[in-house]
């Protein structure tokens, strides 16, 4: 099911919402969702849940397949994610700076429900982090947020919690660095409905290092032209976002320029 919000905005977001036995929370979330300015587009994927569900990772590959908005974010219908954190989320990627940006659970600031929990995700990140030679705080999150056109052609397949190892293995194998802000998380317990256990875990690790060792040749198949541009621009692209009032200016070798030397001038102490 789809929804659009009404709003006089610029919206750029789509929002894919996997929902799996979460009746209780749902309508909740989506309010909340339509009533962010940047959202153009909210996907809603009722998997039929108990009967006949195919997990989140078929959940987000169908709802993608909807998605029309240039940008897209994953958004759990278990309020563990507020939806107000989507304008810092899609900033840097509005902004031209990133392609990929996560948003980063700060535990030691944010409710968790368990000890284990923490630590297993610190090793996912870990693991992610020593096998594609990057450094993220925060693997596992559910606030990804990307280029739709990058999402659709990193050739997903996994069904479960697998996504998530899935998805940053693959964005890391095709060279984009992942820009992370941090957000507010509100974590679940086991009684009230998590799903994520030590098993979870496992098959993330073994996800990673399955893609890590798999040629790019047989993750993507043969070269995209795409994503030599997409590094191009990026590369290209400020790495501070403008502010207002700020002016450019262009300095030379031999006469300076007298706005230039304005710049360096420091009042005196």
């Amino acid at each position: 099911m789809a929804a659009e919000p009404d709003n006089g905005a610029s919206p750029a977001l789509g929002v894919i919402v996997p929902a799996y036995n979460e009746e209780a929370t749902v309508g909740r979330i989506i309010r909340r969702v339509l009533l962010q300015d940047c959202v153009q587009q909210v996907v809603i994927v009722d998997d039929c849940s108990s009967d006949r569900n195919m997990g989140k990772g078929a959940a987000i590959r169908t709802g993608l397949g909807a998605v029309t908005a240039p940008v897209v974010v994953i958004q759990d219908a278990d309020l563990e994610y507020d939806p107000v954190d989507y304008p810092k989320l899609i900033g840097p990627i509005l902004e031209g700076r990133a392609d990929v940006v996560y948003g980063v659970r700060g535990f030691a600031g944010q409710t968790a429900y368990s000890y284990w929990f923490v630590r297993g995700n610190r090793l996912v990140t870990t693991a992610t982090n020593i096998l594609f030679n990057c450094y993220i705080q925060d693997m596992e999150t559910g606030f990804k947020v990307m280029r739709t056109s990058l999402m659709r052609r990193l050739g997903l397949s996994g069904n479960r919690f697998d996504i998530e190892p899935e998805i940053t293995g693959r964005v890391l194998r095709l060279g984009y660095r992942i820009h992370e802000v941090p957000i507010d998380y509100y974590a679940r317990s086991r009684e009230e409905g998590k799903k994520l256990t030590w098993k979870d875990g496992v098959k993330a690790l073994v996800t990673l290092a399955r893609i890590r060792l798999a040629s790019r040749r047989r993750l993507f198949g043969a070269e995209d032209v795409y994503h030599r541009e997409r590094h191009a621009e990026l590369a290209a692209a400020p790495r501070l976002p403008a502010i207002p009032g700020e002016r450019h200016v262009e300095v030379q070798s031999g006469e300076p320029h007298p706005e230039a030397d304005l710049l360096n001038r420091r009042p005196n102490s």
